[in-house]
C-alpha cells in the first residue's frame, strides 16, 4: 500500500514557524512575561502568541 502524495515529506524538515504551543511552552512563556504565579491551575490558560 502506498502513501498519499500529500503525506510525503518534502525537504529535510519543517521550515514553517509553529503557531501552536504546548501547555508547558505556554507556561514558560507566561513565566518569562511575569503573568504566571506558582500554585495556579494549568487548565484554562490564557491565549498566548509565540515569541517572534
Amino acid at each position: 500500500m502506498t502513501r498519499h502524495s500529500s503525506l510525503k515529506k518534502i525537504g529535510g524538515g519543517s521550515t514553517e514557524k509553529r503557531t501552536v504551543l504546548t501547555r508547558y511552552e505556554r507556561i514558560e512563556l507566561l513565566r518569562k512575561r511575569g503573568q504566571w504565579s506558582d500554585g495556579r491551575r494549568i487548565t484554562a490558560l490564557p491565549k498566548t502568541k509565540p515569541e517572534e
